[in-house]
């Protein structure tokens, strides 16, 4: 056994990191998965949930347009509904890490783009954009996914 005003061997040789590391497990806390809905109750077997977080990111679900409209107005309609999910989880625009585009055909890229500027205010995120080999499914011309923080 050491004594108590000697510092441990394992904090002096690998740091502060390797000693916090050593803590009983009850000292360190585990990020939980958590879904968020909008009031509705679950299916009894869901295919997928739309938002969850696990610790302070959050992922949010591929939204689509399903409705007839270009480019621009599925772009809209898709960028409103993710805002709307991402501010009933505790979060917004400005807080998008990552996002990923599915477009039905890439020539649609220009005017996506121009309704996706600004969106996520003055710095937007990492961002992937694919024209999905089969399109969209529902015929939306636009498909959204992100991950943000909480």
């Amino acid at each position: 056994m050491e004594p108590v005003n000697k510092p441990s061997r394992r904090k002096a040789l690998f740091g502060v990191a390797a000693a916090t590391a050593a803590l009983p497990l009850q000292a360190q806390t585990t990020p939980t998965k958590k879904v968020h809905r909008k009031g509705a109750k679950p299916a009894k077997t869901p295919l997928f949930n739309g938002a969850v977080s696990y610790g302070n990111l959050l992922f949010i679900a591929g939204k689509g347009a399903h409705f007839p409209g270009d480019i621009k107005a599925h772009t809209k309609h898709v960028l409103d509904e993710v805002q709307k999910e991402l501010e009933g989880a505790g979060s917004s625009m400005s807080k998008v890490l990552k996002c990923n585009v599915y477009l039905n055909d890439l020539k649609d890229y220009k005017g996506m783009n121009e309704e996706f500027l600004g969106r996520f205010g003055e710095e937007p995120p990492v961002r992937t954009t694919i024209a999905a080999a089969g399109g969209i499914p529902g015929d939306s011309l636009v498909e959204i996914d992100v991950i943000a923080y909480i």
